[in-house]
This record gives structure tokens, C-alpha cells and sequence, in this order.
């Protein structure tokens, strides 16, 4: 079958109602006329409906000079209303379709907070005029889920392993332990990031998914590349389509996680969710592959926000200043020491790339070796070459004294 999008596949099925099929507002705009004024307003406070901030019981409580408790007294018979409307089912068997499609094509199981994102984007992507912020959208479909659909879906609260997640009902939960543990076994050994293509191959290999290839094939009827699509990183999404399940299972570990470049490793490695400025330096330039300017480097760490924190310039000078593993190799620019540049004057490192050949080195060779650890001019190495008390020539050749 042609691999069509997951927006494409929605559209084009017979369930579809033209207005209710993915706007979340007007799905709960109609379900709420059931309710009095007071009961939508403790409603859309106490779940972040109409802004991204969920209200405490308490604090509505006090707005409304009543007690905690009989605002929750209020939510839940609010709640048990809607679920009782005369169009409830109307208004949410095409939304309930769309979900029960979404547990299908990743093995039965979801992360709870993966299935609201791939809801809500979803829902931007079908109603392109929606003003909705992205994050009140995932609140939208949280209550939706949680409160008016629960009954429709099995809901799993996380352990040490996973997140909290969302079942079709009746599925088999046990093989999802299982495949975790062996996965962080085997980072733990290689100790080592690996991107998704390399990690999903990991998985297939192993005798847990050979055990469990029955659950975990799955029909591929939605391409979800517009749902994880990133601006930092390629992925291969006909992979990524084709094993779904697979994907489904990383998105929901505890303790794994992709992190802004793409690749794969535990919760507690650093290339992983780096916790430091200095983390975060050597993730950057890692990423980049080149030496960069310090200022660059502040700027590229600001750029992908990895947490609250705003890098200052000349914290990260002082940092890169401090650490040896990063080397000065040009005005303000940094390289990694494990790229093989060296530490030194130009001197020194002439005298290192004399001394790594294990010959004497035409001008020309001593050039090219020497530009591949600094950034420096040709004159600077021809001057540096002139130090009689470092280096020797014999006819078109250098060594050293």
C-alpha cells in the first residue's frame, strides 16, 4: 500500500465530520453547552483550556470564595455532564478514530505525551487558520483524553522503566520492560550515542525482538515525518515509518532519550542532556564537526536552548580557557583536543608534526600538517621554521635540533 500521510489518510476517511475531525475547540465548544457558565470556567482553568496554565483547585477555589473541594465536587459532575451530552458521540467518534489509528500503527502503545503531541500537531496541520498555541492544543487533547475519552483506551501509569502511556485496550504490555532493559544493557557496554537508524537496527538484532516480532510488526499507513521532523537533524523516516512500534518504544523509556542532534544514549550521559556549560560546549562543537569562535559557540547554545539558561560569551571563553580538551587554534577559535590539534606555540606544534612523520619534512609538508591542527598563516610557519635552536635544514628538508 502507497505510504500516504497521516493528515491524508485522516481526511480521506469515511468517519470524517468536515468540522469536528481534528479541531479540538469546537469539539469542546459544542460539548460544553451542556454546562453552565461557572462549570466551563472551572473547567477551562483547572485544565489550561483557553491558556497554557493549569489552575490549582485552591486558587479557584479562592476566586470563586469556595473550597478546594467543592471545586473538585464541580469538576467532576461538569465532567460527568459532557460525558452524558446527546451529541457527545457525534462529536468525538471521528477524534476517537484518529487515536485508536495512532495506537495501531505504533504496536498498541503510545507515550502519553507523545500521542498528545502527534494530536496536536496534527490538529495544526488540519485546520490551518487555528490560533490556538501548540501548548494549549496539547492541553485540549490531554483532558480529551483523560477525562472524556479514558473509557475508549487503557491508560499505564509510568514506572522505573516508561512513561506513562496509552493502550488500545486488550493489548500485551509485558514485552515493553523486557526490550527496554536490554536496550540500556547494550548502550551501557558500547557506551556510545547512536543515531535512530543505528538504534532501531540494535533492537532488530537482539533475541527480545525476535521473541516479540509478532507485536511489534505492524501495517504502515501513515508517514508521522511531519509529527518528529527537526530543524537540527535528519532522521530516515521511511525507516522510522516502517518500524513505528520500534520508535513508539524509545519515545517511551524513562531512561533513554534522543537529544538535540538526533542521537540516542541514557538520561544521565551528558551528550545526552548536558547540565553544564561545559557539556553543552563540547555537544556543540561535537555537532559541528569544526572549530569554532567562542562567541559562535555561545550563540549556538543560546540558538538550541537545551535548558533555561542563556550562555554568556565569556563565560564560555573562560570554560574553554580552563578545560584542556578544547585547543586555541586562531584568535577566540576553539577546536577539540581529540580532533588532534595540539597545545603549544607554532613551534611547538612544527616540532610535533616533525617528530609524528619520523622524517625530515619539506617546507610544504610542514605547512599543510601544521594548518590541519591551527588555524595560522603560511608566513607564521615560515618564521617559526627560521628558530635555528628548534629546527635544522638539509637541503629542502626540516627536522628538528
Amino acid at each position: 500500500m502507497e505510504n500516504k500521510s497521516i493528515l491524508e489518510t485522516i481526511l480521506d476517511s469515511n468517519v470524517q465530520e468536515e468540522a469536528s475531525i481534528l479541531d479540538s475547540q469546537l469539539i469542546l465548544e459544542n460539548l460544553f453547552s451542556a454546562l453552565r457558565e461557572k462549570e466551563q470556567d472551572i473547567i477551562r482553568q483547572r485544565f489550561g483550556l483557553f491558556n497554557n496554565d493549569k489552575v490549582t483547585l485552591e486558587a479557584i477555589g479562592k476566586s470563586y470564595n469556595l473550597t478546594r473541594e467543592r471545586i473538585r465536587q464541580i469538576e467532576n459532575f461538569a465532567i460527568n455532564k459532557i460525558r452524558k451530552h446527546d451529541e457527545f458521540i457525534r462529536w468525538t467518534a471521528s477524534l476517537k478514530h484518529i487515536i485508536n489509528s495512532l495506537l495501531e500503527e505504533h504496536g498498541g502503545i503510545v507515550e502519553r505525551q507523545y500521542l498528545i503531541d502527534n494530536l496536536s500537531y496534527l490538529s495544526l496541520l488540519a485546520n490551518s487558520e487555528q490560533k490556538l498555541s501548540l501548548e494549549v492544543l496539547r492541553n485540549h487533547y490531554d483532558f480529551i483524553l483523560s477525562k472524556l475519552l479514558a473509557d475508549h483506551f487503557d491508560y499505564v501509569k509510568e514506572n522505573d522503566y516508561y512513561h506513562s502511556l496509552w493502550k488500545l485496550k486488550y493489548s500485551e504490555i509485558d514485552h515493553l520492560k523486557e526490550l527496554l532493559v536490554m536496550l540500556l544493557t547494550k548502550l551501557k557496554d558500547m557506551e556510545i550515542v547512536l543515531p535512530t537508524h543505528e538504534i532501531i537496527k540494535l533492537i532488530k538484532d537482539s533475541d527480545e525482538y525476535k521473541r516479540h516480532n509478532d507485536r511489534l510488526n505492524v501495517s504502515n499507513n501513515f508517514d508521522i515525518s511531519p509529527v518528529i521532523k527537526s530543524e537540527r537533524y535528519n532522521e530516515d523516516f521511511n525507516l522510522i515509518n516502517e518500524n513505528k512500534s520500534l520508535y513508539s518504544l524509545l519515545r517511551s523509556s524513562k531512561n533513554l532519550k534522543q537529544n538535540k542532534f538526533g542521537f540516542w544514549g541514557l538520561t544521565d550521559w551528558s551528550e545526552i542532556i548536558p547540565k553544564t556549560i561545559n557539556h553543552k560546549i563540547y555537544l556543540i562543537l561535537k555537532h559541528e564537526g569544526k572549530p569554532l569562535h567562542f562567541k559562535e559557540i555561545a550563540n549556538r547554545i543560546n540558538e538550541i536552548s537545551f535548558d533555561h539558561k542563556r550562555a554568556n560569551p565569556a563565560t564560555v571563553h573562560n570554560e574553554l580557557i580552563l578545560d584542556d580538551k578544547y585547543i586555541l587554534i586562531g584568535r577566540g577559535i576553539y577546536a577539540l583536543k581529540e580532533w588532534g590539534y595540539s597545545n603549544g606555540t607554532v613551534t611547538d606544534v612544527v616540532a610535533s608534526v616533525i617528530k609524528e612523520a619520523g622524517r625530515p619534512l619539506t617546507k610544504d609538508e610542514i605547512i599543510e600538517k601544521v594548518m590541519d591542527k591551527r588555524l595560522v598563516k603560511r608566513a607564521t610557519i615560515n618564521l617559526a621554521l627560521m628558530d635555528k635552536t628548534r629546527f635544522n635544514k638539509e637541503g629542502d628538508k626540516y627536522q628538528t635540533s
